[in-house]
């Protein structure tokens, strides 16, 4: 059972008391569009994480490649190729249902991020596909996402987090494993091990 928290906030009046007015900066930071300084970060980026709601609940996918992976069709539009992953399709399912979508550009080294808000659709057009080829290989569908918000995040969460800090950085073999978790998961139906023996080749196999 679930206890009530006395102290909970359901009150948007409530939250303002609390926090107080917004600094007048962050929301001039905000524009419709794709300001140059803006069309920067996106060029310069390598990973961003898309943001998606549905029927089915919410989803933040990560998406990586080269630098500007992400393609600036016109300062209202971006270009978002879905290169080969494990088939979920969580945030393409997300998107048919409901449209609206959100990005958020990480460049390594920068601690400001930048957070694309707007409405995506899904296309399988060829001559769009065939934009994104690499060594031959095109992505199965291209995100268009129409932009109606865009604006910078200050630097504060990267810098508490010490995100860019390479003598921070985790050993992956204190983590479990992706054998470890999958087996520990299917009760062993999954050869851990095996799995991650083979996790390298079949990553750069099947990377595009």
């Amino acid at each position: 059972m679930v206890r009530a928290d006395p102290h909970g906030i359901t009150r948007i009046d409530t939250l303002e008391q609390i926090y107080g007015a917004a600094n007048p900066n962050s929301l001039r930071k905000e524009v419709s569009y794709l300001h140059p300084h803006y069309r920067a970060f996106v060029a310069a980026a390598p990973f961003a994480i898309l943001a998606t709601s549905g029927p089915d609940g919410l989803d933040a996918s990560p998406r990586g490649d080269a630098p500007g992976f992400v393609t600036v069709e016109d300062e209202k539009t971006l270009l978002i190729p879905d290169r080969k992953g494990n088939n979920r399709i969580d945030s393409l399912r997300n998107i048919i249902a409901d449209p609206r979508a959100a990005l958020l550009f990480l460049v390594p080294g920068v601690s400001e991020t930048l957070r694309v808000n707007g409405r995506a659709r899904i296309t399988a057009d060829p001559a769009v596909l065939a934009r994104f080829a690499i060594d031959g290989k095109q992505p199965r569908t291209v995100l268009v996402m129409h932009i109606e918000a865009v604006y910078f995040q200050c630097a504060r969460a990267l810098l508490r987090s010490k995100l860019w800090d390479a003598a921070l950085h985790v050993d992956r073999n204190n983590l479990p494993s992706a054998g470890d978790i999958l087996s520990a998961l299917t009760d062993a139906e999954v050869d851990g091990p095996r799995y991650d023996q083979e996790s390298p080749a079949r990553l750069k196999a099947n990377l595009y």
